[in-house]
């Protein structure tokens, strides 16, 4: 015959133990790894979360002075650390974020409560918004001219 038999084809018809524990390694480590990744991913999404929500709640501020004709007020309550639109819901800053103003009268302020005055008109009075974490910093800018929110 040509050599196959019985015990040759049993022989190979399952997988070697070592074969087992190199793939079951290699599962560990692509597992582990992607823990790694995403666990330090989260951090990171919260922060970004939290000036795209701070930059919205101006805007939104912005929106409704324009359709109610009449002055918004968003604040930053820095010693509480939360923010908001006056008479509207308030949000609370996570704990692992710092926050500041930068007004053009007063320079950096970190403590007491923080106003952005958004007129009907569109215009705002304001300065830099500034929030940080261990790793990055992101600034709100108003421009009280233009009355535009710029987020870098």
């Amino acid at each position: 015959m040509s050599g196959i038999t019985f015990e040759n084809i049993t022989r190979r018809a399952g997988f070697m133990l070592i074969e087992l524990v190199i793939v079951m390694f290699l599962i560990t480590l692509i597992l582990g790894l992607s823990t790694v990744f995403f666990a330090n991913a989260l951090p990171s999404s919260k922060f970004n979360a939290t000036v795209r929500e701070v930059a919205s709640n101006i805007r939104h501020a912005k929106t409704l002075a324009k359709i109610d004709g009449a002055n918004q007020i968003f604040f930053i309550d820095l010693d509480s650390r939360q923010y908001g639109i006056d008479n509207s819901r308030v949000r609370n800053i996570p704990p692992n974020i710092t926050i500041k103003a930068i007004d053009p009268f007063f320079g950096e302020i970190q403590r007491g409560r923080y106003q952005v005055l958004i007129y009907a008109s569109g215009g705002l009075e304001g300065g830099t918004i500034i929030l940080s974490d261990n790793k990055r910093t992101a600034a709100i800018h108003l421009d009280p001219v233009v009355g535009s929110i710029v987020v870098k």
